[in-house]
């Protein structure tokens, strides 16, 4: 027993050096790459979705050689390949049969990458789910919701769902300032104030197209869009770049506005009172 350890130290210090290296080399790589795609991404603004996935990539093919470098030197372990390999067929049917799970979220990893229905940095709405895409994985998508909880979904689900993409081609947002005031408001100021208020917020863009603008349409369009039993629905179309900025702009004029609308004595419908000036209405 001695003896055939003091044979074998050579090969079990090489499968050591060997497997420790593989680790060590997949360790450096994958921090490198990892701060050149933030450095590029910083710097150079580039879309890091191609360079994340390389990234997993190359880290798997390092792991892969290694691990079956490491298994080649022992020759103890070479034997067991090799009865592997005789025996391939069945092995290929069994192994292939186990990760077909594993396999299609790699696909689908490379084909989201390819034709890119997201990229990295995008914001996505998945049935429930809304947040940012981290990360993409050669077996899952990370995504970073608003409380920053990450989200794991497998390559292979989130290519078959239906997904709403904030950033796909064009990242700007529509967002609808809606406020409900009294029939005995002045309508014609409640829109006006609105409308002040939209082009002053210095997150507001101007989202018309030089179509437009040529064509003489105004840069924020306000209207009344719905006569309700107790309130008259004004709405007001407000542009942002992006959904962080649509998002803000919105908290930001909800507050303006109704502080304007307090001061102009514009109100907000309110149906006890709506019931005690006309109580000739019968619910």
């Amino acid at each position: 027993m001695t003896q055939a350890f003091k044979d074998n130290l050579e090969y079990i210090g090489l499968f050591l050096l060997i497997f420790l290296g593989t680790m060590l080399v997949a360790f450096i790589v994958d921090r490198f790459w990892g701060r050149l795609i933030k450095r590029s991404t910083a710097i150079m603004k580039n879309d890091p979705t191609n360079y994340q996935f390389f990234r997993h990539a190359l880290t798997f093919v390092i792991y892969t050689v290694g691990f079956s470098m490491a298994i080649y030197v022992m020759p103890n372990l070479r034997t067991i390949a090799n009865s592997l390999l005789a025996g391939a067929g069945i092995l290929a049917v069994a192994v292939g049969f186990a990760s077909q799970h594993a396999l299609s979220n790699i696909i689908s990893g490379v084909f989201i990458v390819i034709f890119k229905p997201f990229r990295v940095n995008d914001r996505l709405r998945i049935r429930e789910l809304q947040g940012i895409v981290e990360d993409i994985t050669l077996r899952h998508t990370v995504i970073r919701d608003f409380e920053n909880r990450r989200i794991l979904i497998p390559n292979a689900v989130i290519s078959n769902e239906i997904i709403i993409n904030a950033d796909f081609e064009d990242g700007r947002i529509l967002k609808w300032i809606e406020m409900d005031i009294t029939y005995d408001s002045d309508i014609d100021l409640a829109k006006e104030i609105m409308r002040e208020e939209i082009l002053a917020h210095p997150l507001n863009i101007d989202g018309r197209s030089a179509e437009q603008m040529e064509a003489g349409k105004t840069q924020v369009e306000v209207r009344v869009i719905q006569l309700g039993s107790y309130f008259v629905k004004v709405r007001a179309w407000a542009w942002a770049k992006d959904q962080s900025d649509a998002f803000n702009m919105a908290c930001d004029l909800n507050e303006s506005i109704k502080k304007r609308f307090d001061a102009a004595n514009i109100r907000f419908p309110d149906l006890y009172h709506s019931l005690v000036s006309k109580p000739d209405i019968h619910v």
